[in-house]
């Protein structure tokens, strides 16, 4: 069986659903609190379900059956301030199963993030020296943190699971994200301004080198990354740190624009000033390099921003149900 830690999150729900549907044992591990993220595992068969403090007794009683981990539980806000909270949730959780693993044999993927490459002036390469990375926040400092000590774990050729893989996301999309709040895509927060006929509100450039709503980003759809994740429980040979991302930058005007075409609404664009807080940390730029993924044998194509978003919002945000 597979145990999903993150299972009822954004991109662990979605790899549920994946593994549900093709027939697999999922075991989600997870809190379910009180913002209906259950609604995103309601409509798939669990094996069990398990609280994050009861998942190393319960990988201990059940060692046998398990065929691999897939990491994805985190506290993933950019705003957290409890730093301490964030050590025990991300680095400390994430370690303990990479212990695990290695001491049972058993297949571990891990979450990282495209937070660890902080402002980019390193470049968004997963084969670049990881000592050259400098996050700007502690969500994104977490993540490098596991990260490097995994790194270095393997160039020591220490003990490590079986498979070991680390996946830096970029800026995820799609659908089972409506209980993140702010932190949910620009297209969640703003489909139903669109529907009403409101103007989607970008944020003003403080760039001369960018123009309002030419800041760039890596788009990626939920169900391309549950795709990579598939495709690595099927090839269990691989192991690393890979870019999860298109390799393609797409200008927030773009996402926007896709935005009103899927819902056949004509464009209606603001611009409003950054938050102070944010003009200091504000990424202008980021895209995958994804080679080490296809040199290691991934070849599915990406979807595009245009499909991804009607697909997000003609299957999901415009239904009643909008749950995967």
């Amino acid at each position: 069986m597979y145990i999903v830690t993150g299972g009822a999150g954004f991109i662990g729900s979605n790899l549920v659903a994946e593994l549900a549907a093709r027939g697999e044992a999922v075991v989600v591990c997870d809190w379910l609190r009180s913002d209906e993220r259950w609604r995103n595992l309601a409509k798939h068969e669990i094996v069990d379900l398990i609280a994050p403090e009861d998942l190393l007794f319960w990988l201990e009683t059940n060692q046998s059956e398990v065929e691999a981990v897939v990491h994805l539980g985190a506290i993933s806000s950019t705003t957290e301030t409890d730093v301490d909270l964030i050590v025990r949730n991300n680095v400390r959780a994430t370690l303990d199963l990479v212990q695990w693993c290695t001491d049972a044999g058993k297949r571990l993927i891990y979450a990282s993030s495209a937070a660890t490459y902080g402002d980019g002036s390193a470049g968004f390469d997963d084969g670049e020296a990881l000592s050259r990375l400098r996050p700007l926040n502690a969500y994104g400092w977490s993540k490098h943190f596991v990260d490097r000590r995994v790194a270095r774990l393997a160039a020591q050729g220490s003990p490590l699971p079986p498979q070991w893989v680390g996946l830096k996301f970029f800026n995820v999309y799609g659908p089972n994200e409506y209980h993140k709040g702010t932190m949910r895509s620009v297209v969640a927060q703003n489909f139903p301004r669109v529907q009403r006929g409101e103007a989607v509100r970008l944020f003003r450039s403080r760039r001369a080198d960018y123009t309002d709503g030419g800041q760039l980003r890596d788009f990626i759809y939920v169900k391309d990354c549950v795709a990579v994740i598939s495709w690595l429980l099927g090839n269990a040979g691989v192991s690393g740190l890979f870019n999860v991302g298109t390799g393609a930058a797409r200008s927030w005007l773009d996402l926007a624009n896709a935005l009103f075409k899927a819902a056949n609404q004509p464009p209606r664009i603001e611009f409003i000033d950054m938050p102070p807080e944010l003009v200091e940390k504000y990424q202008y730029f980021t895209q995958a390099h994804v080679d080490r993924l296809r040199a290691a044998g991934y070849r599915d194509p990406f979807t595009t921003l245009e499909a991804g978003v009607a697909d997000y919002v003609q299957q999901y945000l415009s239904r009643s149900d909008p749950y995967r």
